[in-house]
């Protein structure tokens, strides 16, 4: 891995004016991290964004750490010299619709001109839900800004599911409220190779290309019941789902995130119970030719967390 800060980003960027850069914002979470290594593994120049590169981890070799904050116009302006190509992932935080126009605005003008973004499945629909709604009008400044963008709308990553592991383990109840409309949960490995195929598909091509939007699913829509007999099959002993009481979902999980969050995730659940996350008709196909495989299904996923219990 190589670092740099905000400051000599511009040096590095002419270093490797020959080959314009990929930036991935997020470049430490759960998918972001993904996001690198599927683009390095592909032999692309690639920049991450970090807070603290001494907090960057082993990022592969190659991959040029920059240091930056989306809320840093100065370090922004420096990490997107020399760019061509930027990955857009926000946190959930209060701020994350600000972050993420102050971004797209200083790509602009720095020319940037290629985009994947990581919004969210059914944005449009769950329009009271605040980091649903605030994905939404980024897909919409996006568009009206005039961007080439691929927008990527994942649906709930089974990988949540590892918080909850000792309560199924322990006690024998999945506790999640999602309800009998049925999730079409998605591996973020599976994620992080569709955005990485998508941002190499744009960096290479000729001119900036249309903007496309792809649901991220897995092969199963699942309900609470459905995935407490999957846990049922993995461990060889009775699995039951907890219900759906959002009011005690919220209060538990202000036990380890501010109020603001946790009444934002009950809101989502309890848009799992009216709506779901089903796929449109050809979501699994498309994705399984994109990736040239099956998706990862929920029962690899439990088998995994119980395998490693």
């Amino acid at each position: 891995m190589t670092t740099v800060s905000a400051s000599t980003a511009s040096a590095a960027s002419n270093a490797s004016s020959s080959s314009p850069a990929i930036l991935v914002t997020g470049a430490t979470g759960s998918v972001g991290r993904q996001v690198v290594q599927q683009l390095a593994r592909r032999g692309a120049t690639v920049r991450a964004l970090v807070r603290d590169v001494a907090k960057a981890g082993d990022l592969p070799a190659g991959v040029t750490a920059v240091q930056g904050d989306l809320l840093d116009v100065d370090s922004l302006r420096a990490a997107f010299q020399g760019v061509d190509t930027l990955f857009l992932l926000n946190a959930v935080v209060p701020d994350e619709f600000t972050q993420a126009l102050v971004a797209l605005n200083l790509a602009r003008e720095a020319g940037i001109e290629r985009i994947v973004y990581l919004s969210v499945i059914h944005a449009d629909r769950y329009v009271n839900v605040p980091h649903f709604a605030g994905k939404y009008g980024v897909e919409r400044m996006i568009e009206q800004m005039g961007f080439g963008a691929t927008i990527l709308r994942p649906a709930y990553f089974m990988g949540n599911d590892w918080s909850i592991k000792d309560v199924v383990l322990g006690h024998g109840v999945y506790p999640m409220p999602i309800g009998a409309k049925g999730l079409a949960m998605v591996d973020t490995a599976d994620i992080a190779e569709v955005a990485a195929i998508e941002l190499l598909r744009r960096a290479q091509a000729a001119g900036p290309l249309p903007t496309t939007r792809i649901n991220l699913v897995g092969p199963d829509t699942l309900t609470g019941a459905a995935v407490a007999a999957i846990w049922a099959e993995v461990l060889g002993r009775p699995i039951v789902h907890g219900g759906d009481d959002t009011a005690a979902f919220e209060a538990n999980l202000r036990h380890f995130m501010p109020g603001w969050m946790a009444y934002d995730m009950r809101l989502m659940a309890e848009r799992f119970l009216t709506d779901g996350m089903v796929p449109e008709a050809g979501d699994v196909d498309r994705l399984t030719a994109l990736l040239g495989r099956p998706l990862r299904s929920y029962r690899d996923f439990a088998a995994q967390v119980a395998a490693q219990a």
